[in-house]
């Protein structure tokens, strides 16, 4: 059976948070182990409790983010968009694709794509890239994505890198 049968999109609630975000962090590791070394990886799972306030404020706020789960509730993916910011309303859209994670073995079945879709559907959107990150350049380039020409450098434990922005436009 596929992996893609074996899950549910559904909004994430409250109580969803910690494992959300401990699936997150282990996405990171696994996405991000050719950029970042251990310390980095260590960094931001001692900083969970922090993490977890800040998202439980967002959901507080209106937020919303949606979550893959098997069937036993282990959540293996997540995804989230969030209005475009002033700085990027340059490009026209007015969403934003801020977070898309699936965990390592759900590359290539489809899930990301479920995700991707639940949140933004068919509209026109922007999201940002690590450079240098091809399998998600390729994922969000077959989902029509493309660059438009704006990086940016990183900041805090995130620097030394540089993100991309790009855009999908139907029209």
């Amino acid at each position: 059976m596929s992996l893609l049968n074996e899950y549910r999109i559904r909004l994430a609630q409250e109580q969803d948070l910690r494992a959300a975000l401990e699936m997150k962090l282990q996405a990171w590791r696994e996405a991000y182990s050719s950029f970042r070394d251990e310390g980095f990886f260590a960094h931001h799972e001692s900083q969970l409790d922090q993490q977890l306030a800040w998202w439980e404020r967002g959901l507080a706020g209106g937020a919303q983010f949606w979550i893959a789960e098997t069937g036993d509730g282990k959540i293996v993916g997540l995804a989230g968009g969030t209005p475009t910011i002033e700085e990027d309303q340059d490009t026209g859209v007015d969403i934003e694709l801020g977070v898309l994670y699936v965990l390592k073995e759900y590359y290539g079945t489809g899930l990301a794509a479920h995700l991707m879709d639940t949140v933004l559907s068919r509209r026109d959107a922007l999201l940002w890239v690590l450079e240098g990150n091809a399998r998600a350049i390729n994922f969000y380039t077959k989902h029509g994505f493309v660059p438009d020409g704006t990086s940016e450098e990183l900041v805090g434990s995130w620097a030394g890198l540089r993100e991309q922005r790009m855009v999908r436009k139907h029209g």
